[in-house]
C-alpha cells in the first residue's frame, strides 16, 4: 500500500465530501466539515500542501481506514 503523501487541500476536501461529510463553516484559513455519527468535526486548512500528520489525524477522527482513503482519493 502506498504511503500517505502531502496533497492540496481541495483533493483532501474531495475525499471527505465523497465519504459523506458536509461543509459547515470557514474560520480563517480553516474549513470545517461534519457528518452524523462522527463526534469531532474535521478541520482542513486551506494550504497548498496538507502535511501527512494532519491527513492521518483527520482520517482517524473520521474513522476512515487507510485503504478507504486511497480508494476515495482515486475518485477525486
Amino acid at each position: 500500500m502506498p504511503r500517505i503523501a502531502p496533497i492540496h487541500w481541495k483533493k483532501l476536501e474531495c475525499v471527505f465530501l465523497k465519504a459523506g461529510f458536509t461543509f459547515e463553516i470557514i474560520k480563517g484559513s480553516h474549513r470545517i466539515y461534519s457528518k452524523p455519527g462522527i463526534s469531532r468535526p474535521i478541520i482542513i486548512p486551506t494550504y497548498n500542501e496538507i502535511h501527512v500528520h494532519i491527513i492521518s489525524s483527520n482520517l482517524k477522527s473520521a474513522g476512515i481506514a487507510r485503504k478507504e482513503y486511497f480508494r476515495l482519493l482515486e475518485e477525486c
